[in-house]
């Protein structure tokens, strides 16, 4: 009966823990990108939805989003962030699903996020960085005996990354960069499990991973008032070890979880159109069909789950407004596309489909070397349907709201 029910809970459960252990952790920490993987860390192009940030390159944030723009910064610049990510997750169960049970009511809730960013100058072309991102939050916590509990009832993350970069500016319009990213990320999540003849029980996932990757960056200036970024990072294939232990039997088993994360490539644009007013956009590509399956290994075997991602777009556009000599204003919008055509492949910790982003926000010169700014943004998610042989519905609100505030110095 032992080792019967620790195969069950190794397999039949392998599904949302490994894409617990990976998505969270590593769409949460990966640097420098958008779509999927999270970009709101409290930088000034938060403000603009992510539109432009490859081609700005006028404060330390640069580090994150494109290595070779800090070239373009003066001395030595450090940008500190801070802000509070709020997640509004409410399921709409439809009639006909599987499991009984109530709708799992309110399951996001706030959580900090906390960014670092740091240029050195070891000459006009020759520039060093490092940036530090983290967050740590309850990223979902549905109520007790809702109808999806067999697929995921609560998950809380930490993670860290950590990205030395360097840049060198070959002439007066080419600068490159690049560098690498190391993230570590731990998880604690918990899963309703039917046991027969008694009441449910529950099983415990506590999880934790290191992993490296690379990113390469170019950056070319047309003119004093035009200029693009290109920003690529490789993709990696994190193997995520944990525990799994069952309550209220006290039967325990370990997994580890391969999976592949894609390369992605950005191309951003910032073009001055005047004195006043700024244009910044951005055109990315994330190879998600690179996702196929997730590779379980028990004490039983390996076993693949398809995941059928498609390849997702990233659009993104947003407006620079320069008030005076002090203020700064920014605004804009991005369009994700869908990754998942099929509700029958959506799963409950991975709630989106396309996605929408309306962002706004500011930055105030001081002083001479020190500026703070602000920026919100909302996002939509989208309807996420899922329909599988435990759960049918969609989520009916489906919204991140983001509000960060960052302090920048030049010395």
């Amino acid at each position: 009966m032992q080792k019967s029910t620790t195969f069950v809970i190794s397999c039949y459960f392998c599904g949302a823990i490994a894409i617990q252990l990976a998505i969270q952790l590593v769409l949460a920490s990966l640097a420098g990108a958008a779509g999927l993987y999270l970009n709101e860390f409290g930088t000034p192009t938060m403000a603009t939805a992510g539109a432009g940030a490859q081609a700005l390159a006028d404060d330390a944030s640069t580090s994150f989003h494109n290595a070779a723009g800090m070239t373009r910064l003066e001395g030595n610049q450090l940008m500190l962030s801070g802000g509070l990510v709020y997640t509004d997750i409410r399921f709409d169960p439809d009639p006909n699903t599987p499991v009984p049970g109530n709708d799992g009511g309110q399951a996001g809730g706030p959580g900090p996020i906390l960014g670092g960013f740091y240029v050195h100058s070891l000459s006009d072309d020759l520039k060093l960085g490092l940036n530090v991102i983290s967050i740590s939050a309850a990223i979902l916590d549905f109520q007790d005996d809702w109808t999806g509990r067999y697929l995921l009832e609560e998950v809380t993350i930490f993670t860290i990354s950590l990205n030395p970069s360097i840049a060198y500016r070959v002439n007066k319009k080419l600068s490159i960069g690049g560098g690498v990213a190391m993230m570590y990320g731990s998880l604690d999540e918990t899963v309703a499990v039917p046991i027969q003849g008694q009441e449910d029980g529950s099983v415990n996932i506590d999880g934790d991973d290191t992993e490296f990757t690379f990113n390469l960056n170019a950056l070319y200036e047309f003119t004093d008032r035009t200029r693009i970024g290109l920003s690529y990072a490789y993709e990696i294939e994190p193997s995520f070890g944990g525990d799994v232990t069952l309550d209220p039997i006290s039967l325990s088993a370990g997994i580890d979880a391969t999976i592949t994360f894609p390369q992605f490539i950005k191309l951003g644009l910032f073009h001055e159109i005047n004195e006043d007013w700024a244009f910044l956009g951005t055109i990315g590509w994330e190879n998600w069909s690179a996702f196929e399956n997730v590779i379980i290994s028990t004490a039983r075997g390996d076993q693949r789950l398809p995941r059928n991602f498609d390849d997702t777009w990233y659009f993104g556009a947003g407006f620079q407004y320069t008030m005076g000599e002090d203020w700064i204003l920014r605004f804009g919008a991005a369009y994700d596309t869908n990754p998942i055509d099929d509700p029958k492949d959506r799963t409950v910790d991975m709630p989106f489909d396309e996605q929408i982003r309306l962002a706004c926000g500011f930055n105030y010169a001081w002083s001479e070397n020190i500026n703070v700014g602000g920026a919100f943004t909302y996002a939509y998610y989208g309807e996420a349907e899922i329909e599988n042989n435990l759960l049918i519905g969609e989520f009916k609100d489906n919204d991140l709201y983001f509000l960060s505030m960052n302090v920048s110095w030049k010395f």
